[in-house]
């Protein structure tokens, strides 16, 4: 038997088949439409709070700065799953290639450990401005801030350039049906017929260092903020404050816990069923969520968007 043949019949087929969980659904059709009008929202309001922040000067600050950024990662990380799941429902065709499912891999896994260190460095900010007020101009100036997001986007890419290449090159000799709805690292892993336990051990090793990390500076900044806070002699200030870091501290629990859950619980407590309904939350939800946090909990947000939409004008006009 020549090398090509053996490898034909060890690797099997170039293209995975993505399961989804559109089969686990009494109401697919429903099921759909709803995701879809879910993409369509995290979309739009993202979008918006970017524009938000860019029309309204007084929002040219490093923390809204940060919020812009979260924003278009959310909207890049939406778009990496969601509408490749909803084509695959729709024509019927779960395949996918093994060159796109690297680069949808590659995508995920940056935007998400970019995402990581992009939460850390808003807690950051939030403790220099909060603790050291009068050196937050020098503290966190442009370059900072700048500084502080290609170092987010290096280590993301970091990651990905990491896993993907990885576990794109493990054998693949059985099934190829991925129980995801993409191409995640775990369940791709899964279908490899050679030993990936050193892999897995690495992998584990690498999301500890990534979670653990972020999760160090946020505890950290949120520690000394609350103790701060509760020094102050102004409870508008206090209120101001906590308002503020819960709208973080909210983001930071939804997509850390998710996170955790899928990297660092062990394999026993994992089904294909639980994983994917976490991967929902995560991929879908939170990019929901996070503009609904930080517009309807934050005045200035609110006061942005009734300036860009005219209410103000409005209301003068109607009482002269």
């Amino acid at each position: 038997m020549n090398l090509t043949t053996w490898m034909n019949n060890y690797t099997g087929p170039s293209d995975f088949t993505l399961l989804g969980f559109f089969s686990q659904s009494k109401h697919p059709t429903l099921l759909v439409g709803v995701i879809f009008v879910v993409f369509l929202m995290a979309l739009s309001g993202n979008a918006l709070l970017i524009l938000l922040i860019l029309y309204d000067t007084h929002l040219h600050t490093p923390m809204y700065f940060f919020i812009s950024q979260l924003s278009l990662m959310d909207m890049m990380y939406i778009s990496v799953t969601v509408p490749k799941m909803l084509m695959d429902q729709v024509l019927g065709n779960h395949s996918i290639s093994g060159a796109a499912c690297g680069l949808q891999m590659f995508l995920y896994v940056t935007l998400a450990g970019s995402e990581f260190f992009l939460l850390a460095s808003m807690s950051y900010d939030r403790y220099v401005a909060i603790c050291h007020p009068l050196r937050y101009p020098v503290l966190m100036n442009h370059r900072v801030c700048l500084l502080l997001l290609s170092v987010c986007w290096f280590l993301g890419s970091l990651d990905g350039f990491m896993f993907t290449p990885v576990t794109m090159t493990f054998p693949f000799c059985g099934s190829r049906e991925i129980h995801h709805f993409f191409c995640e690292v775990p369940a791709v892993t899964k279908l490899s017929c050679s030993d990936t336990w050193l892999y897995e051990t690495f992998m584990y090793v690498c999301c500890v260092l990534m979670l653990l990390i972020p999760v160090t500076v946020i505890s950290g900044s949120y520690s000394s903020i609350l103790l701060t806070v509760l020094r102050m002699n102004s409870a508008e200030g206090r209120k101001k404050a906590l308002a503020t870091c819960s709208s973080h501290m909210t983001v930071v629990i939804l997509f850390y816990g998710a996170a955790i859950y899928t990297y660092m619980l062990p394999a026993s407590l994992h089904t294909s069923e639980k994983d994917m309904v976490v991967s929902v939350f995560y991929t879908i939800l939170t990019p929901l969520l996070n503009p609904l946090i930080y517009s309807l909990r934050n005045k200035n947000v609110t006061e942005a968007m009734k300036k860009f939409l005219g209410v103000k004008p409005l209301l003068r006009e109607t009482l002269k």
